[in-house]
């Protein structure tokens, strides 16, 4: 994606400041985790100078993090903060991974994924998006049962449930926009159990593998967060990137 230079890009409004930044780089997800890579720690630093030039500095917790991961993160970084208004240049950096200048390079052209690493990528990345969509849709029906299920409710009673039944939470509210952004129904009235492929009602013979994908799901993500999260602090003798939190402990 490119950001248009709008009236408010072009700082007829309110300058952004580097709080702006750090705002929009919440919304940039690590897409097997689906946590933002502010909370994980990935944002090294984030400045702007008074003449509206940013400069994002990312870093992974590993050199030879997957490529096609980090490309997505470093490209919404840049669509994320040439999108402020008054920001008028945009330089996202990814620091000490293995293929930093190709990617580096790559989203500064917007080039996109399969012309940067022309002759190695079989196309871009959509697909691969979509389908960690779906991984967060399966780990955020777990994140919404599993207090349900917790509180004595029969697993059977799910299959009848609506998204507009179920309380208010902030794991209800991502998981209601993962499936928007899917194309997923993502109302009030729509059925809280759906394969994430098609969007269709889970039926009641399906229900105990679906369960127990969306339980699994969630695991793999929570342990694959933890093991990030340690190795990037071991990596960066445990310096704190800019927004960076501290998971809860259950």
């Amino acid at each position: 994606m490119t950001a248009e230079l709008t009236t408010d890009n072009a700082g007829l409004s309110r300058p952004s400041t580097p709080d702006d930044l750090l705002q929009a780089l919440e919304t940039v997800r690590d897409p097997e985790l689906d946590e933002p890579i502010t909370s994980l720690g990935f944002v090294a630093s984030c400045t702007l100078s008074p003449d509206g030039n940013a400069e994002v500095r990312l870093r992974l917790p590993t050199y030879f993090c997957a490529p096609n991961f980090a490309y997505l993160m470093v490209a919404d970084a840049y669509d994320a903060v040439s999108a402020l208004p008054g920001v008028r240049g945009t330089e996202v950096v990814l620091e000490d991974h293995f293929a930093s200048d190709v990617i580096n390079g790559g989203v500064a052209a917007q080039a996109g994924f399969a012309r940067s690493f022309d002759g190695e990528a079989v196309g871009e990345l959509h697909e691969l998006r979509a389908d960690f969509l779906r991984k967060a849709v399966m780990a955020g029906t777990d994140q919404v049962c599993r207090p349900l299920l917790t509180a004595g409710q029969d697993p059977a009673a799910l299959l009848t449930m609506t998204l507009g039944e179920l309380p208010a939470s902030p794991a209800l509210e991502r998981l209601r926009q993962r499936r928007f952004d899917l194309g997923l129904p993502a109302s009030d009235d729509a059925s809280l159990l759906i394969d994430p492929v098609t969007g269709a009602p889970i039926s009641h013979d399906a229900l105990p593998l679906h369960m127990r994908k969306a339980r699994v799901t969630q695991v793999s993500i929570e342990a694959n967060s933890g093991i990030c999260r340690g190795m990037l602090r071991h990596r960066y003798n445990n310096t704190q990137g800019q927004g960076e939190t501290v998971p809860p402990r259950d």
